[in-house]
């Protein structure tokens, strides 16, 4: 079985932007490109695990999220670092229309996402682990048995009262880099 560590990709990654729309607005956020290569270098799956429901309402295509995604994985891999897999969840249970306005397995904090991925690379949850920014992410990782790390970057600050109220995260880190420092030693 393998381990990974799961990603949030907004504000986790890249820069929040509220609704990211265009390939050429994305802006990696500081370290995370050396975060992500040492556990790439430590025989880690990286795996991207994002809600996003600008596709339900209408501020971005499911093209234009792909060329996004495309786009981010170019910087990284021009850093020497890449991402495995990146699965996303385009819907919202209260806005846009069909087919994207729905309840939905694959919206954080469900695991429907995780556990595809899991079932695709032969995962062992067990030993791994979700980092991200919102309380979702730590629910998440909670929800999928997984140790979670919450970081302080894009709406980390605004969210850290809730998750720390609600399932209180393994571990809170400044920025994506000092979370893989604290998972490496793990």
């Amino acid at each position: 079985m393998n381990k990974a560590v799961f990603l949030d990709k907004d504000g986790t990654i890249s820069e929040e932007v509220n609704y990211l729309s265009h390939y050429k607005d994305l802006k990696l956020l500081p370290h995370s490109a050396e975060a992500i290569k040492m556990l790439n270098e430590a025989g880690f799956k990286v795996i991207v695990i994002s809600n996003q429901s600008g596709v339900a309402r209408g501020y971005c295509s499911e093209d234009m999220l792909q060329a996004i995604d495309k786009t981010m994985q170019k910087e990284l891999l021009n850093r020497g670092a890449f991402i495995n897999a990146i699965y996303y969840c385009p819907h919202h249970p209260e806005h846009g229309c069909y087919p994207y306005r729905q309840v939905c397995a694959c919206r954080k904090p469900h695991t429907g996402l995780v556990e595809r991925a899991a079932e695709q690379y032969k995962l062992d949850l067990k030993s791994s682990f979700f980092v991200g920014d919102h309380a979702n992410d730590v629910k998440t990782g909670k929800n999928a048995r997984m140790k979670t790390v919450f970081v302080m970057t894009g709406h980390g600050k605004e969210e850290l009262e809730e998750v720390q109220k609600n399932g209180k995260p393994d571990h809170v880190a400044d920025d994506l880099l000092e979370a893989v420092k604290w998972i490496l030693k793990k």
